[in-house]
């Protein structure tokens, strides 16, 4: 293993997950851990969902954007922040660098989604459009930190993102000790190595599932070879499952950890952001409703238990909320 990276894994733990909840109390509700009925016996198990989109930026990922706020030196401080994003993460960055007073940079690619866009300016942020995808944004990042000083805030290497996203595992089994199964979706990973660091530190029986757009495999193709695997660019309708590659701190955390990950084709992504109307009366993005999805499709698996789905998100455009519609 890289010591670099070695160092990072020794740094997500429970203790750091712990006093990170401290933080991340003050300024974050709890967020609901709900049991739906009608869905329960539809599936013949105890299903509850865990509403991420309740919070602000609807999004899991501002609970490490905060913890990791609350660590920042005098020096980042001072010289600002810039992140790469599609969505979600400059979202969480923007919102708590605005709480901060600190300056923040963001970074999208070309053609992203202008509502998304819209949102981080006004949180406060600086927007800048550059590239065709995520990964020539965030080589522009790279860029820019040499060039103004200013700090890459990598979204999938950074130990206190994680513990801070690890206040959903808390929150979980605070709610629902007896929890038999978790299913959480995967883009890079930083979401469900979090799960993956509390059920290891609660109750090690728990399964962990993770779920992926079946066009972007990314983490099931490393799981499967034991090693980090790049895949090719592929379109998909869950544009916060759309990475090319799992990040390296949460793949070394998830590999011997994850039970399972179940692959969904863009119908039953689609199907999912029906699913969460249908049953839970919310309006989740593809990737937010991919729990959903997979809990149907592996439901014969899930009898008898009581199972949490994730529901990580809620940023869909009306584009796509357009198409979800059309199909139903």
């Amino acid at each position: 293993m890289n010591h670099h990276y070695d160092d990072l894994i020794r740094r997500v733990n429970m203790a750091e997950i712990f006093k990170a909840r401290r933080i991340v109390d003050q300024v974050l509700n709890q967020t609901h851990l709900t049991f739906y009925k009608r869905l329960s016996e539809e599936l013949k198990a105890f299903i509850y969902v865990k509403h991420e989109n309740h919070l602000p930026t609807n999004s899991f990922k501002v609970r490490g954007s905060v913890n990791f706020m609350a660590h920042v030196s005098p020096e980042i401080e001072k010289q600002g922040i810039v992140v790469a994003t599609r969505g979600n993460h400059g979202l969480a960055v923007a919102w708590a660098a605005q709480e901060r007073g600190i300056f923040c940079n963001v970074v999208v690619p070309e053609n992203n989604n202008p509502d998304i866009n819209a949102e981080i300016l006004s949180y406060g942020a600086q927007l800048i459009e550059h590239g065709s995808d995520f990964y020539e944004a965030q080589d522009y990042c790279e860029e820019l930190a040499e060039n103004t000083g200013m700090f890459h805030l990598r979204q999938g290497n950074e130990p206190s993102l994680i513990n801070g996203i690890g206040t959903m595992g808390l929150e979980i089994f605070g709610e629902l000790p007896d929890v038999d199964t978790i299913l959480m979706p995967i883009g890079g990973g930083t979401g469900c190595s979090a799960l993956a660091k509390v059920i290891e530190g609660i109750n090690p029986k728990v399964e962990l599932i993770g779920v992926e757009a079946e066009r972007m495999p990314s983490f099931y193709e490393s799981w499967r070879s034991g090693k980090k695997v790049i895949v090719p660019s592929a379109d998909t309708v869950a544009e916060g499952l759309a990475a090319r590659s799992v990040f390296e701190v949460p793949f070394i955390i998830l590999k011997d950890r994850i039970t399972d990950v179940i692959l969904l084709t863009e119908e039953e992504l689609l199907e999912g952001v029906r699913t969460a109307l249908r049953y839970t009366q919310n309006l989740a993005e593809v990737a937010g409703a991919a729990t959903l999805a997979a809990v149907f499709k592996i439901k014969d698996r899930l009898a008898g238990k009581k199972v949490v789905a994730v529901m990580t998100g809620g940023n869909l455009n009306l584009g796509r909320l357009a198409q979800v519609l059309s199909l139903s």
